[in-house]
C-alpha cells in the first residue's frame, strides 16, 4: 500500500516474462490478462525480473536483493530527464563488485529534452569508461546491435544502452529480444547433492511453513530428506520436503540454478531465519562463527582497524561481523587486506570463495571469503552438563570473604543445639569469636575475596 502511495520500491518485488518459441512475448494475451501458471505454459523461455529499491533509504534491502537472490543480469534504469543521481552509480557499484553484467536501459525519453537526453547519456558512457568500472558502452539501435550485444554480453565488457520509452514504445522491441537472447551465467549442476538458500520464510493458513529461496547446487523433488540449519546453536535438523511451488506452480523436482518455494513437514516458522540452508545429508554441513576474507574498501570516511564492526552481506546471510585481526594496521579507502571477521550473533554456512559485501552508514567494502574456521556446536548432552554443573548459589551468602572468615561462619548458629545451664555463656562465646572474626576480616579486606559468580 505504501509503495503505491509514495511511488518507491521498499521491498524485493518478483514479476516474470515469458518467451514462446518464435521469441514473442507471451504476457499480453487478446484481452485481459494472463497469470503466472498459463504464462509458464505457453512459454518456451520464462525470465523473472527482481524488482529492486532504488532510493537510499532502501539500500540494505537492494544489497540483500543482489546478494541473496543471486541474479544473473542486472539491469540499471536512468531517468532521461532526472540524469544519473548518486544511487545510479552506488547501485552500478554494487552489480560490478558482485561481478553481475549490467545493462543501462534510459526511459521516458519522449518527455526528457534533447540536450538533456544528450547529457545523460554523455555523462553515462563517461562513467562506464572509468577506471573504476573499465566497460565498452554500446548504443544499440538496430536489431543486429542487439545480436551481437547480447551474444558477446557475458564474456566482452560489452555494457549496451537501450533509449526506450514506455508511453510510445520506440525502442521496446529491441529491449525484448535482447532479453529472449540472453542465456543463463550459472554452471549446470544438477547431478551434485543439494544445497537451498532461504531468502524468505512464509506461514500459510492451510499449508504451513513454506520457505523460498534459490538451489544453487543438486535436484530437490518433492518427499526429499534434507538438513535445515544452521540454528542459533549451529545445529543442522533433518526435514522433509512436502510440497514444491515454483512460479506459483505446483512441481516435483527443483533443478540448480532455480528459485522455489517448500512447504516442510513438522516445523514452525520461528524456527527459520533468512541465510539458514537445506543441504543434502552426503554434504556433511559445516557451520563457521570465524571466517577469513580478501576485502577491498571502497570507501570509508577514516579509517578501520580491529573490533571494527559492520554488517556482513553474504548469499542471503545478513548479520553483523567484528574483524578480529587483520594483515594491516588500518585500513583506508581503496586498500585491500586479508581479514579475519567474526559473526555476533549466530553461526553461519559459508562456503569458499563466495562474495560478500560488507557496509556500515557510508562505509562500504567487497571481497571473497578465502578460509572457513570451523565450529563444533556443542552436543546437548554437554549443554546440560554445562547448566547442571553451574555452583547454586543459596540465598543470603552475600559476598564470600577469606577462607578464614568463611570457615567459621557456621559457629553461630552451631550452638543453638546446647542444652542445659552453659547456653548463654556459649552462645556468648561464640559471639564474641565471631566479632573478633568480623574485625579480622575489616582489617584485612583485600585478602583474596572471592566475587560472586
Amino acid at each position: 500500500k505504501h509503495e503505491a502511495e509514495s511511488g518507491r520500491t521498499s521491498s524485493v518485488g518478483n514479476d516474470i516474462l515469458g518467451f514462446n518459441s518464435q521469441g514473442k512475448v507471451v504476457n499480453k494475451p487478446d484481452h485481459g490478462s494472463l497469470d503466472w501458471v498459463k504464462v509458464c505454459e505457453e512459454s518456451s523461455k520464462v525470465i523473472t525480473f527482481i524488482d529492486l529499491a532504488g532510493h537510499e533509504k532502501y539500500l540494505k534491502t537492494t544489497v540483500f536483493g543482489m546478494t541473496g537472490h543471486a541474479p544473473d543480469f542486472g539491469m540499471l534504469m536512468v531517468g532521461a530527464n532526472a540524469g544519473i543521481v548518486g544511487m545510479t552509480k552506488e547501485h552500478l557499484g554494487l552489480a560490478l563488485a558482485l561481478s553481475v553484467p549490467v545493462f543501462v536501459v534510459v526511459t521516458k525519453i519522449d518527455m526528457s529534452p534533447a540536450n538533456v537526453l544528450q547529457e545523460t547519456l554523455k555523462l553515462l558512457v563517461k562513467i562506464l569508461k572509468s577506471p573504476g568500472c573499465r566497460k565498452v558502452p554500446v548504443m544499440v539501435k538496430s536489431a543486429d546491435d542487439v545480436v551481437i550485444s547480447a551474444t558477446n554480453f557475458v564474456s566482452e565488457r560489452l555494457c549496451p544502452i537501450f533509449q526506450v520509452s514506455n508511453v510510445t514504445g520506440e525502442n521496446l522491441d529491441y529491449l525484448k529480444m535482447f532479453l529472449n537472447l540472453l542465456s543463463t551465467r550459472s554452471p549446470m549442476t544438477d547431478k551434485e547433492p543439494a544445497e537451498f538458500q532461504i531468502d524468505d520464510t512464509y506461514s500459510v493458513p492451510g499449508v504451513g511453513t513454506v520457505v523460498s529461496g534459490t538451489c544453487f547446487k543438486g535436484t530437490i523433488r518433492c518427499n526429499d530428506n534434507l538438513l535445515l540449519g544452521p540454528d542459533a546453536l549451529g545445529h543442522f535438523h533433518p526435514i522433509a520436503v512436502k510440497s514444491i511451488h515454483r512460479k506459483r506452480m505446483p512441481v516435483t523436482e527443483v533443478k540448480s540454478g532455480q528459485t522455489a518455494s517448500f512447504s516442510l513437514k513438522k516445523i514452525k516458522r520461528s524456527q527459520i531465519r533468512k541465510g539458514m540452508v537445506m543441504v543434502s545429508p552426503t554434504v556433511n554441513p559445516e557451520c563457521c562463527f570465524e571466517f577469513e576474507g580478501e576485502i577491498l574498501v571502497l570507501h570509508h570516511p577514516t579509517t578501520i582497524s580491529a573490533r571494527y564492526q559492520a554488517m556482513v552481506h553474504c548469499g542471503s546471510i545478513r548479520q553483523t561481523a567484528s574483524i578480529i585481526r587483520m594483515s594491516a594496521d588500518c585500513l583506508r579507502t581503496g586498500d585491500k587486506a586479508q581479514v579475519l571477521f567474526r559473526f555476533v550473533k549466530n553461526p553461519e554456512f559459508l562456503k569458499v570463495g563466495q562474495k560478500l559485501v560488507f557496509r556500515e552508514g557510508r562505509t562500504k567494502a567487497v571481497g571473497n571469503v578465502t578460509r572457513i574456521i570451523g565450529y563444533t556446536p556443542p552436543t546437548p548432552a554437554q549443554l546440560k552438563a554445562k547448566l547442571t554443573n553451574k555452583p547454586l548459589q543459596t540465598r543470603g551468602e552475600g559476598r564470600k570473604r577469606g577462607s578464614g572468615g568463611a570457615g567459621n561462619s557456621n559457629s553461630g548458629p552451631a550452638t543453638a543445639t546446647v542444652s542445659g545451664g552453659n547456653a548463654p555463656t556459649t552462645t556468648a562465646a561464640n559471639n564474641t569469636a565471631s566479632t573478633a572474626n568480623s574485625q579480622q576480616q575489616q582489617s584485612l579486606p583485600n585478602q583474596g575475596s572471592p566475587v560472586k559468580a
